[in-house]
């Protein structure tokens, strides 16, 4: 073979490769293998793929669109999820822990009964999702948009939640204890019996949100927007978390205490900071074949 025949030979044979890589694994996985290699990259359609109780620890989801695709109980742990499409997926049961989900869409998806335990999951959304009984503790959920999701009986114990957005959330019985929950929004939402035990809810705006039964005890609320807030059957709420945070005439506190506003008296003006933007989605992977 010349030269030039042979680097043709080479050429072509890396472009079938390189378009072969984007999605074998998705075909292969639905065919009953319940074991699939790790370090496998998927990318391209997959909507609606059955892959429950799949072994894809260690995958990569790169740009790939597996929009209601079901992955009941797969162990994903490890997994990198990067500017991919889960919306309406089922990965209820499934186990996440210590998956990368950069620029990725997991809104109106099932996660019920999911580990996502010590996750990286900043700037992701979970809009309308069903995280009910979610296991994120540790988490790293920075800007993500909670919104309309259900959290009931979640553990997001030491999750780190900075400018989240849980506007309309369902979260009661849900265990925020020891989280980072700066300049989060919590409005209209609902967290009755919650657990706000020494989380920082510093800059926090909780204005149209429930939380009757829930523990405040020891949590920060400075500077945060309490004005209109009914928190009168909370727990472990005292007066110096009540003295630096922003309340107004309407704002009801347990009985001997005192809810003042954190301008002297005068109308309270609350501007929480922008959440961060997500991260940018990577460029899709290149692929090198060898040959022989």
């Amino acid at each position: 073979m010349t030269l030039r025949l042979r680097r043709f030979a080479l050429t072509l044979t890396a472009l079938l490769g390189a378009a072969s890589a984007l999605v074998p694994v998705a075909a292969n996985a639905s065919m009953g293998d319940k074991d699939v290699a790790r370090m496998v990259s998927f990318g391209g359609a997959c909507a609606k793929c059955e892959l429950s109780g799949r072994k894809l620890n260690g995958a990569q989801f790169v740009g790939a669109n597996f929009a209601g695709a079901a992955l009941v109980g797969s162990d994903l742990r490890d997994a990198r999820f990067m500017g991919a499409n889960f919306s309406g997926a089922d990965l209820s049961r499934a186990d996440l822990s210590d998956a990368q989900m950069v620029g990725s869409n997991f809104g109106r998806a099932i996660l019920t009964d999911a580990r996502l335990r010590s996750v990286e999951a900043n700037g992701v959304n979970f809009a309308s999702a069903n995280l009910a009984r979610v296991d994120m503790r540790d988490a790293q959920a920075a800007g993500s948009n909670f919104s309309r999701a259900t959290l009931t009986d979640a553990r997001l114990q030491a999750a780190d939640m900075v400018a989240a957005n849980f506007s309309k959330t369902n979260a009661r019985g849900a265990n925020f204890r020891d989280s980072v929950l700066t300049s989060a929004t919590f409005t209209a939402g609902a967290f009755e019996n919650a657990s706000f035990r020494d989380a920082d809810l510093s800059a926090a705006n909780l204005t149209g949100a429930t939380f009757a039964g829930s523990d405040f005890r020891g949590a920060s609320l400075q500077s945060a927007n309490i004005t209109g807030v009914d928190l009168s059957r909370v727990r472990g709420l005292d007066q110096d978390q009540l003295d630096e945070a922003c309340a107004d005439a309407a704002t009801r506190v347990p009985s001997g205490l005192m809810a003042k506003s954190c301008r002297g008296g005068g109308r309270v003006r609350y501007a929480a900071p922008a959440p961060p933007k997500p991260p940018a989605p990577p460029a899709a992977p290149r692929y090198l074949v060898a040959v022989d």
